[in-house]
């Protein structure tokens, strides 16, 4: 929150000094929040692309926010292409994905500002904004850089990103099949496309609240099943947020500085939360966006209901969306999920004697495959309660239940993953059957019970995949 507090101050002064509107304030607070998550850990060139990214899309957003307010449908064409074609990028490598990720970030932003009477902008303002741009990713720089010279936890540099072995395909194959990427970017063509035209209609100037929501219910989708899981917890998430902001603010008349503070205090807490579920983020963007609605003095009971259906509508097209147009199915990506996984897992198991970089450089490869099979595991294990329906949950589980045995046989780096004698494996796979994944206590021990551990696990990971 430093950062975003310095970029405040700094957004403040030149609103003052160049006598621009509030906005370019939102902005700078927004742009900051998310860039601190986006490149935290992040080596320098990644950084300076970054922040290149976030300047010309900043001025790219204050144009598009001139046109939606002078011609909508010329200003929501632009805005839907710009952030559909942030998610097809990523198909160029994880450089692009991030880039992708910053470019969106003033777009959302202009979404907080319509409606609040900000003017239509001209070049000058475009400069402006860009200019807040660049302030707050040096805010957000300078803090981490500094952070990270302290050693503080969580901002290190991240590690680097196993290469995957590229799939051979046919020329049929290649043809028949559509990227993730372009379908998760049609989908969100056609959910922001479609919220726009039907937010204008039938909610006039609150039209933001139903896109908003859209953005929110879609992105990120991975499947059917992590859309809807994922929509529902963000709807309700949203709506409560906008339900409890809305009581608050009417608390406090128009242009109150204690509805700043408390702005501020829901970014915090949504900053913590977000890593519980999503839907606490959810929950805090509607609310902020109920609190700014209040500081420029709209009546914010006057339009609770309006807000509820629009959020209800933005929802439901987003989850429609990603249903319906070039739809994921989630047991498509358990599948090859699963299959990734097992072969990082069995590459593991059969790594050379003694080369210990060669050991590490698999663990992390299957690490990598297990946190890919984490994100998608949420709603299978909700589908597992509520329907009985287990196979996708508890292959999850199994293969999930493999990564500690490995990171502690990758740490012992007296043995080997092959020095282990078919009696070791015999006595540890013996030892562990109750427990497969409790830790070991006798260290002349460990390495052969760890080996049998991830053997185990081995075997009932590959029983437990799902049938093509």
């Amino acid at each position: 929150m430093a950062a975003v507090l310095s970029a405040y101050g700094s957004a403040i002064w030149i609103e003052h000094r160049a006598h621009q509107h509030l906005d370019i304030v939102i902005t700078a607070v927004a742009m900051t929040i998310t860039l601190a998550r986006v490149q935290r850990g992040t080596d320098t060139r990644n950084r300076l692309i970054g922040t290149a990214v976030l300047t010309v899309s900043a001025a790219g957003a204050s144009e598009i926010s001139s046109l939606l307010q002078l011609h909508p449908v010329i200003g929501g064409a632009a805005f839907t292409a710009a952030m559909a074609g942030a998610i097809w990028i990523r198909r160029f490598g994880a450089r692009a994905a991030t880039a992708g990720a910053v470019m969106v970030v003033p777009f959302i932003t202009l979404l907080l500002t319509q409606g609040q009477g900000t003017p239509p902008s001209n070049l000058d303002h475009d400069l402006w904004s860009a200019l807040i741009a660049l302030v707050s990713a040096l805010w957000v720089a300078l803090y981490q850089l500094s952070a990270a010279a302290l050693g503080l936890p969580g901002q290190g540099p991240r590690p680097p990103t196993p290469q995957q072995r590229p799939r051979p395909r046919t020329a049929s194959s290649s043809a028949r099949r559509i990227p993730p990427s372009t379908r998760m970017a049609c989908q969100m063509a056609v959910a922001l496309g479609t919220a726009c035209a039907v937010g204008h209609a039938a909610f006039h100037n609150h039209w933001p609240w139903a896109v908003l929501t859209a953005f929110i219910v879609g992105s990120g989708a991975r499947s059917r099943g992590d859309v809807l899981h994922k929509g529902v917890l963000r709807a309700v998430g949203a709506a409560a947020g906008t339900v409890l902001a809305t009581a608050i603010a009417g608390t406090f008349p128009p242009a109150d500085r204690w509805s700043v503070v408390i702005i501020f205090v829901v970014l915090g807490m949504a900053s913590w939360l977000r890593e519980i579920s999503y839907a606490f983020w959810a929950g805090s963007v509607t609310a902020v966006l109920s609190l700014l609605y209040g500081y420029f003095g709209q009546s914010a009971t006057g339009l609770l209901t309006t807000r509820l259906e629009a959020i209800l509508v933005g929802a439901a097209l987003g989850i429609a969306a990603s249903w319906f147009v070039l739809p994921i199915r989630t047991g498509d990506v358990l599948k090859r999920r699963m299959g990734e996984a097992h072969a990082a897992l069995s590459a593991f198991l059969s790594a050379p004697t003694g080369d210990q970089a060669e050991i590490r450089r698999r663990q992390a490869r299957f690490q990598q495959a297990a946190t890919l099979l984490e994100q998608i595991a949420k709603p299978l294990r909700a589908q597992r309660r509520l329907t009985g329906r287990a196979v996708g949950a508890d292959a999850i589980d199994v293969m999930l239940s493999c990564v500690e045995p490995v990171r502690a046989l990758a740490e012992t780096g007296r043995y080997s993953v092959r020095s282990t004698s078919a009696a070791d494996e015999r006595e540890a796979r013996t030892d562990g059957r109750n427990a497969p994944s409790a830790a070991i206590a006798a260290p002349e021990t460990a390495s052969a019970a760890t080996v049998g551990q991830a053997h185990t696990c081995s075997s009932e990971a590959g029983r437990s995949r799902p049938v093509p």
